[in-house]
């Protein structure tokens, strides 16, 4: 008889590392959100799948990187926090940057002073000149802190089923702890914000790095067919509305349209979603609405 597996896997790396890209490839849904800009993902993110006999359950972390805020303070400590109590841990490192992130170096010298061991996930590797790729593996290799090296490509598909068959039969035995259709422990609601937010980062640039947060303020269920969403989209300063809005509220109805697009596709239902704009001034700093977006421990 199979013994069954399960277990967590931490997803730890430099931002814009394609942790999000590849949570979404190996669960084989969208999960995660993705955008160009790092820093996207701001909490933990569970990513459930199954192979074989095992259930993983991922958990795509906030990149490591120097906090300067508040907010910035308590996604690095969402990292740190996860990837200690995680079973696994996968270094994911962008293969094609020309040097290694000093982000990386932050994580090999966590896991020097954690004495773990963890699994090097080489990502990009389809853009990766292949002088460099081989370097960048003896220089990360030589530190002794991998057990297994496996160079992919989260984007295309490349090697994420031989990195899911090695993680599933590195989970400890246990029993499942999640329903085997279940893809995330992230409610609904959530889910929806983290849609919009990520349409915002897209269609917005540079304009607005990270100055945003949306809430979904209601949810309604109309029918099995049909659920009807308020969401408010927080910034800091006036100007930072008139930029979300648009002219004419061009941009805010594009970014409305994207959203319920994309819900609509993962939810199988139609989507009523409307967007509201609010100013609040220095959210980033403010612990009660961190706490409130889930970004910072309840106490």
């Amino acid at each position: 008889m199979t013994k069954h597996r399960c277990g967590f896997v931490a997803l730890l790396g430099a931002p814009n590392a394609g942790k999000s890209t590849l949570l979404n490839a190996l669960t084989g849904s969208k999960v995660s959100i993705v955008s160009a800009k790092p820093q996207t993902t701001r909490t933990r993110v569970l990513g459930i799948c199954v192979e074989g006999a095992s259930q993983i359950i991922f958990t795509d972390l906030p990149g490591v990187f120097k906090p300067r805020r508040k907010l910035d303070h308590a996604m690095v400590e969402v990292a740190w926090g996860s990837a200690l109590d995680a079973d696994l841990v996968l270094v994911l490192v962008d293969a094609a940057l020309p040097k290694m992130a000093k982000e990386t170096q932050a994580i090999l010298d966590w896991l020097a002073e954690q004495k773990r061991k963890a699994v090097l996930v080489l990502n990009k590797t389809d853009k990766a000149d292949k002088a460099a790729l081989l370097a960048l593996t003896q220089q990360l290799n030589a530190t002794g802190h991998f057990t297994d090296v496996l160079m992919i490509s989260a984007a295309k598909g490349d090697g994420v089923g031989d990195l899911r068959a090695l993680v599933a039969a590195r989970v400890p035995e246990g029993i499942w702890l999640y329903p085997e259709d279940q893809l995330t422990d992230m409610p609904e609601r959530l889910w929806a914000a983290e849609i919009t937010r990520e349409q915002a980062f897209r269609q917005l640039a540079q304009e607005l790095p990270y100055q945003i947060a949306v809430e979904t303020e209601s949810w309604e269920e109309r029918s099995s067919k049909l659920s009807v969403v308020n969401q408010i989209i927080y910034v800091q300063r006036d100007t930072q509305k008139a930029i979300v809005l648009g002219k004419g509220g061009a941009r805010i109805k594009a970014i409305g349209t994207a959203a319920r697009l994309e819900m609509e596709k993962e939810l199988e239902r139609k989507i009523h979603l409307t967007l509201h704009v609010k100013v609040k001034e220095n959210w980033t700093e403010d612990t009660n609405f961190l706490r409130s977006q889930g970004l910072l421990e309840r106490h």
